[in-house]
């Protein structure tokens, strides 16, 4: 079966072309070989390359920045999603896009349904919204939280960093959500790809966690096991005391029981993917 995967420079672009099923035959583009707020190029790719599934791993994911460009963040967002929408339609081809817990605005205090209202507090939340209306109720939208890997930016990359510069940091412990390790997300994608499931679906992996929380476990293990040589301050902070250009939801933690049941499984740990991932960052280097 013939895939074709967008914005595979990214970290979860990287993890689903490097986790692969054997079953596939992969195509993995680039948002540089392929610009999906451009329509004709991805027309041309859809001839060029005839994939049965398209999962659509490209978005504009810089969520303070996105304030500043909306217009921009729109085009990646929205109305690429849409292009590859209709050329998968035309084709035939099945279609696998990921979207955020940012439609949500925080408010609840138990984990968000699927069919929960949204409501998105910043520029990214509203377009990459707008973006699971355009992928349509015939493709599979999978919404997922707080993703991190062993390499680009993200929030262990910046913690690690940070740990080792400073003896002092102050964390948010006002935003609660559950760390995804990109891996355990590109497993169920793979897996949920070649199923009949379509509209929305949640996947994070499992337990809860404020940003402070991620933070203290990060440096615990990294300690641990070798991979940071001491400890810092780790002082818990509301949000009031670190204003951001985008607003954030206070809690968004996902229902993945119909996931879970499609699998058949339950997702890992984050603290146990956390460990793993760390291990591949020392491994690494």
């Amino acid at each position: 079966m013939k895939a074709l995967i967008t914005g595979a420079n990214g970290q979860l672009g990287r993890a689903l072309a490097s986790h692969a099923p054997a079953s596939i035959e992969l195509i993995a583009l680039t948002s540089a070989q392929l610009d999906i707020s451009d329509r004709a190029a991805v027309d041309a790719a859809f001839i060029a390359h005839a994939p049965a599934i398209i999962i659509n791993a490209a978005a504009y994911t810089k969520v303070d920045a996105a304030e500043e460009m909306p217009e921009l963040v729109d085009r990646v967002n929205h109305l690429g999603v849409a292009h590859l929408a209709q050329a998968a339609q035309r084709s035939g081809a099945r279609m696998v896009h990921i979207s955020t817990d940012f439609v949500f605005d925080g408010m609840a205090s138990h984990p968000y349904a699927t069919d929960a209202p949204t409501a998105p507090l910043n520029v990214y939340g509203a377009t990459k919204l707008a973006g699971e209306r355009a992928a349509g109720h015939n493709s599979l939208i999978i919404r997922t939280s707080w993703l991190y890997s062993a390499y680009g930016n993200n929030f262990v990359a910046t913690m690690l960093r940070l740990m080792r510069e400073r003896p002092e940091l102050r964390v948010v412990d006002d935003q609660v959500g559950t760390p995804t390790s990109v891996l355990s997300l590109a497993d169920a994608l793979w897996r949920l790809a070649q199923t009949d499931n379509s509209g929305v679906m949640h996947y994070s992996d499992s337990g809860v966690a404020s940003w402070y929380d991620f933070a203290v476990a990060i440096l615990e293990d990294a300690i641990a096991i070798g991979l940071l040589d001491q400890p810092v301050d780790i002082i818990p902070i509301p949000s009031s005391s670190y204003p951001t250009p985008a607003k954030r939801p206070h809690y968004s933690v996902l229902d993945k029981r119909d996931t879970i049941e499609a699998l058949g499984r339950a997702p890992p740990h984050w603290r146990t993917n956390l460990r793993d991932v760390l291990e591949a960052i020392k491994s690494d280097g």
